[in-house]
């Protein structure tokens, strides 16, 4: 739990932290997002996976920039946020909570379901600056986009929710 909120106001929600399902629970994101004035985000399933050496085992054209909307929203998310193609598929990385790198992929409808997320997945872990690991946020509804990070090496670490400004 990482918010500005006072540990007596946290207790009287969580308890003693016995029930880890607590801080996801809609009561308790209803009332954090009234006391903050933010909007709770969907609850994702957080993964993560080490860096792998050498280069990524697709062909990738690195763009400067991109009005693709899923770009649009790693930069909502992300700061630092890098681009990669390959054909119908986009990769990105960027820096999101606490500094940490976070890689997105979107592959378009027409080439789903032949292995090219779980390529860009296991791309990500080639291409992090400094050979940090890579974190990836998902949500647990979009079994495909979970299926081909789990496959591409990533370990589920968690789950989240981003609270921001309402739209």
């Amino acid at each position: 739990m990482a918010a500005d909120v006072d540990r007596p106001w946290l207790d009287s929600f969580l308890g003693t932290g016995d029930d880890l399902s607590a801080p996801l629970s809609p009561l308790f994101l209803r009332a954090l997002e009234e006391r903050l004035r933010l909007s709770a985000g969907n609850i994702d399933a957080v993964l993560l996976a080490p860096p792998a050496p050498g280069k990524p085992s697709v062909a990738l054209s690195r763009i400067a920039d991109s009005d693709h909307p899923r770009v649009v929203r790693a930069r909502r998310y992300r700061d630092d946020v890098r681009i990669w193609t390959c054909g119908p598929g986009v990769l990105m990385l960027g820096r999101g909570l606490g500094g940490r790198w976070e890689a997105a992929v979107e592959v378009e409808p027409g080439a789903r379901n032949g292995g090219l997320g779980r390529t860009l997945a296991a791309a990500a872990r080639h291409l992090v600056p400094g050979g940090r690991p890579v974190w990836a946020q998902v949500a647990p509804g979009n079994a495909a986009s979970l299926r081909a990070f789990l496959a591409a090496g990533y370990d589920p670490v968690g789950a989240e929710v981003l609270l921001m400004p309402p739209r």
